[in-house]
């Protein structure tokens, strides 16, 4: 099993910028990739960004050039760094962990990220 426990949302203006954190925990060694997802209202669940173990990344189109995905392996943490945010990045933003070899996905709890003036 693989525990993440997330920080960082909250309500910043347009242009603004926000930091999340996903702490791993547990049987860690099993992730091949490291994730962010996000969810708006009445929308569906969309990959934002995604680590690889290797540290190859890919990006949702409409972030590219905005955030950034990296970890810190030494404290088991997955940030992602979201600078000149727009409304339409209002979102519940949730940490996965995929293990390809075990068929696994593990998420954190979801934390709400709110772009308004």
């Amino acid at each position: 099993q693989v525990q993440l426990v997330e920080s960082g949302g909250g309500l910043v203006q347009p242009g603004g910028s926000l930091r999340l954190s996903c702490a791993a925990s547990g049987s860690v060694f099993i992730i091949d990739s490291m994730n962010w997802y996000r969810q708006a209202p009445g929308k569906e669940r969309e990959l934002v960004a995604r680590l690889y173990s290797g540290s190859n990344t890919n990006y949702l189109n409409s972030v590219k050039g905005r955030f950034t995905i990296s970890r810190d392996n030494a404290k088991n943490t997955v940030y992602l760094q979201m600078n000149s945010l727009k409304p339409e990045d209002t979102a519940v933003y949730y940490c996965n962990a995929r293990s390809d070899t075990y068929s696994r996905d593990f998420w954190g709890q979801g934390t709400q990220v709110t772009v308004s003036s």
